[in-house]
């Protein structure tokens, strides 16, 4: 199913990097299986917050003092950390945004004001998490647009052959999600990508999930755009960033106006900056990107092939317990997965195994996960997620294991 576990990866030396892992829940031991919601932060990260607010906070791009030439430094260095750790061509290419939402919402409305019009089609897939839905929705219902989906079978599994029938000379974007949050499964993004390109048809991808537990490379996958959260791979809440291929963002109308994203104003007109100042505007997050080009570092100091391996080891560990235990059902069955197990058990409410778990210590998410289309597939109402990190051990794996037999004999019982 996945690679064994690497002789050479110790996730104990790991985790004492990470303050919150060391904390107690109700007197136990924190067991957090919650990543996929977000990840944990490192010391590293930590201090660079800490570090920017004592001793470099100020504006950036506008000042002369040192203060402020140290700050604006600090920040646009991060852009050619994320250029160089996604490969784009240029950091041109690199906008800097809340978070994967905000990206999407950025495409949606920019590149959806110029090139969307009545009649025209949008393609996603049946696993996409809501802001990966809706902003386009809002934008089919402002255009008079048509958003389509690529259904998925039993497994969790896209239905590739159905692409090519969803695609036609009025679908004018497929945006679709890399991996799935809610079923872990691994989609073949570069393949979807190709079959749009045959149609010349630009394709986003929802990287969210992604970028914490594989390398990724935006050139090699020929996408046209990427979006990522800096809080789901050990960066700060409220930052992101959206790769576009340079000829997109050139043609796509500015987003927001005021601050960096001017180059002159006056009553009678205004002429917008360049790329990637254009989508810009106002005073970013500047501790929140000078943090992920932190994280950035410390994802590029460990080794992420023996880090992916032993995540694919505890997920191998977690599926063969799971399938051992009765009433409990996996969803999501895919070959090709990410570090993700959903399960249900038949009977109890995912939220009541949830609160049970919490009061052993374990961490996991319970409820649709922003991703109702894809409970209404499975005709479930949620699915209790326990998603694993680097820094999660097999002793927690046996931990969960354990606590959801404990949790069926006292739930299933009542």
């Amino acid at each position: 199913m996945h690679p064994t576990h690497p002789q050479h990866f110790d996730p104990a030396t790991i985790r004492g990097d990470f303050p919150v892992l060391s904390e107690l829940v109700y007197g136990k031991p924190l067991v957090y299986l919650d990543n996929a919601a977000t990840s944990q932060k490192p010391l590293s990260v930590i201090k660079a917050l800490n570090d920017y607010y004592s001793h470099s906070n100020a504006n950036i791009h506008r000042g002369v003092h040192y203060l402020s030439q140290k700050a604006s430094s600090m920040f646009d260095d991060v852009r050619l950390q994320v250029r160089d750790f996604i490969n784009a061509k240029s950091e041109r290419e690199i906008i800097f945004t809340s978070g994967t939402t905000d990206s999407i919402n950025l495409v949606a409305a920019t590149f959806g004001r110029k090139f969307i019009g009545q009649g025209d089609e949008i393609l996603i897939s049946a696993m996409e998490h809501h802001s990966n839905i809706v902003p386009w929705q809002l934008l089919c219902e402002e255009k008079g647009a048509v958003l389509k989906v690529i259904p998925m079978d039993d497994d969790g599994v896209l239905l590739l052959d159905a692409i090519p029938s969803l695609l036609s000379e009025r679908t004018k974007l497929v945006s679709v999600v890399h991996t799935s949050n809610s079923l872990g499964t691994i989609n073949p993004v570069k393949e979807i990508i190709a079959l749009a390109h045959q149609f010349n048809i630009p394709v986003l991808v929802d990287g969210a999930q992604t970028v914490a537990h594989e390398k990724v490379d935006v050139q090699e996958l020929d996408c046209d755009f990427f979006v990522f959260s800096g809080h789901k791979m050990f960066g700060p809440t409220g930052v992101g960033c959206l790769y576009g291929k340079e000829t997109w963002l050139e043609q796509m109308p500015p987003y927001k106006g005021g601050g960096d994203m001017i180059q002159s104003v006056s009553f009678e007109k205004t002429t917008y900056n360049e790329l990637p100042f254009k989508f810009e505007a106002g005073t970013p997050h500047i501790s929140g990107v000078i943090a992920l080009g932190e994280a950035i570092n410390y994802l590029n100091k460990i080794d992420r092939n023996a880090a992916h391996a032993h995540e694919m080891a505890l997920l191998n560990k977690a599926t063969s317990l799971l399938m051992e235990i009765e009433h409990v059902r996996i969803i999501g069955t895919s070959k090709n997965k990410s570090s993700v197990v959903s399960f249900i058990m038949d009977g109890v409410n995912a939220m009541d195994v949830g609160m049970y778990l919490d009061t052993l210590g374990i961490a996991v998410r319970t409820g649709h996960h922003c991703t109702e289309p894809v409970m209404h597939r499975f005709k479930i109402p949620g699915t209790i997620r326990a998603s694993f990190m680097f820094y999660n051990t097999f002793e927690e794996i046996d931990k969960l294991a354990e606590g959801i037999q404990k949790a069926k004999g006292l739930l299933r019982r009542n």
